[in-house]
């Protein structure tokens, strides 16, 4: 384990926990040793934060960032300590992509949201094909978290993890089937939501 990351985990939660205090369900689903995604609803940015203490500080999720922030001194090397990694979000998803697969390609847990981006209502989401896509040409199982949207301060937030799955997806699958497998775990996603109510 990144001795960084468990030092920032152990020194954050006691903060981010009085602010978004939580109840987990389905910890058990979280996998062992070994590569895989954690996709998650997004609507704030303390998000990660709560996806981070849900799974626990074993599984050592990392998270892509806005490039320039690895550009400033200090942040950028902590960033890139705790396993964070750097997106150019006017190149394009490329840059995030190839990161991603170097780090599952690595063993590691890599966190993403499917949406892309904040996301205030649940009929309002739609999914990106990234995460669907790596899932299926690395053959690395995707573990769905939801996170409330309507998250309230110092009221306890219902987080849910589901069962791990792996997208099937034939290399020749066409656009239209990666955007199914893409609302198929947006699906997942709001099943899990209704657990949380």
């Amino acid at each position: 384990m990144q001795v960084l990351y468990v030092i920032l985990w152990l020194l954050s939660w006691p903060f981010v926990s009085l602010f978004y205090p939580r109840k987990t369900t389905g910890r058990e689903h979280v996998p062992g040793p070994g590569a895989y995604l954690v996709c998650s609803n997004h609507s704030s940015m303390v998000d990660p934060f709560l996806v981070a203490y849900s799974v626990g500080v074993r599984c050592q999720v990392s998270y892509m960032a806005k490039a320039e922030l690895f550009r400033i001194p200090v942040v950028g090397p902590v960033l890139r300590a705790v396993g964070m990694f750097p997106v150019d979000r006017a190149g394009g998803g490329a840059m995030a992509i190839k990161g991603a697969m170097k780090l599952l390609k690595e063993g590691k847990k890599v966190g993403m949201f499917p949406e892309g981006t904040r996301i205030q209502s649940e009929d309002a989401s739609m999914a990106k094909t990234g995460a669907v896509r790596l899932s299926a040409r690395l053959g690395v199982p995707i573990l769905p978290v939801y996170v409330p949207r309507d998250k309230k301060l110092f009221r306890l937030n219902h987080l849910v993890i589901g069962a791990p799955y792996q997208v099937e997806l034939d290399k020749k699958a066409t656009p239209e089937e990666m955007e199914q497998a893409a609302e198929e775990l947006m699906a997942k996603l709001r099943q899990l939501g209704g657990v949380a109510q």
